[in-house]
């Protein structure tokens, strides 16, 4: 199906606004990215360009960089979101359960809804049976955890036109790749709905750090200015601010204290909550009955 059959065309100043239970006016959605990257490939990213501009496999560099997320980025991320109260959204690569179990545990230990990213950092047009991976994906994080996923990311946010249908089919009620609206929506699916939650390309580490270059205080800077709108908006329906992070970015030194200070500033602010994304798919469906 195109993205069209499966959600039509609506104004949102046409609808009715959608509104939190009292005393909430925005929340933040965190989205913590952990992946794996198999270094038998061409990396997800690069940090630094290779010698003549011709990338060369393996790619230690670019490998090492993201490993380094892993290994140390993660673990100041999450003692900086736990020291902010923002209970994350943890968009997995499945086989992180197998080669970072410790990361893995750490975040069921803590609280944190698991949300399914594939089984490794390989985008869909890619691999060759869809339905496949997605099961095997969902599996994979279910004996981890104990609990299926309800959410679904897909590695670089990709999907061809039948990916939903096998989404929905494997049990996903919710997806973060589409950018179009500010509320919650519901997606047509051959397997019953889907919705998508509002996310946003722009409040990004990747976009603003790995792909714009920007200074590490960007984060800091336009978050805040995301936020001002979103918020004067929020005094007449329900706003949802998703914010995206990944160790290797956003858990390196000269970035965190940035990233911090964006939480602090924003969670302190009259009326505003984080929430992950179960939590917002819960409280979406609650609005639908109503």
């Amino acid at each position: 199906m195109h993205p069209r059959e499966r959600l039509a065309y609506s104004a949102i100043e046409k609808r009715p606004p959608l509104r939190f239970p009292k005393g909430i006016r925005l929340v933040i959605w965190p989205v913590l990215a952990l992946e794996e990257w198999d270094i038998s490939r061409p990396m997800a990213r690069m940090v630094i360009s290779p010698p003549q501009g011709q990338p060369m496999l393996p790619d230690h560099p670019n490998w090492s960089w993201h490993e380094y997320g892993m290994r140390v980025g993660f673990w100041r991320l999450k003692k900086m979101l736990q020291a902010v109260g923002a209970t994350p959204t943890v968009t997995l690569n499945a086989r992180v359960c197998e080669t970072c179990p410790e990361v893995v545990q750490a975040c069921v230990d803590a609280g944190w809804e698991l949300n399914a990213h594939g089984y490794e950092q390989l985008p869909m047009h890619k691999v060759d049976d869809q339905r496949a991976v997605i099961a095997k994906s969902m599996d994979v994080i279910e004996k981890f955890w104990g609990r299926r996923p309800r959410g679904w990311f897909g590695p670089g946010l990709t999907q061809t036109f039948d990916t939903l249908d096998y989404l929905a089919e494997a049990g996903v009620e919710y997806i973060g790749d589409w950018v179009l609206d500010d509320d919650p929506v519901t997606l047509n699916t051959k397997h019953g709905p889907v919705v998508a939650l509002p996310y946003n390309f722009e409040i990004h580490d990747i976009v603003l750090m790995a792909l714009q270059h920007h200074s590490s205080d960007m984060m800091y800077r336009r978050a805040i200015d995301q936020f001002e709108c979103l918020y004067a908006e929020s005094a007449e329906r329900a706003k949802i601010m998703a914010i995206a992070c990944h160790p290797y970015l956003s858990g390196v030194p000269h970035r965190i204290a940035h990233v911090q200070r964006t939480f602090e500033d924003l969670l302190g602010r009259d009326g505003v909550v984080a929430w992950d994304g179960a939590k917002i798919l819960d409280w979406y469906l609650t609005q639908q009955t109503k």
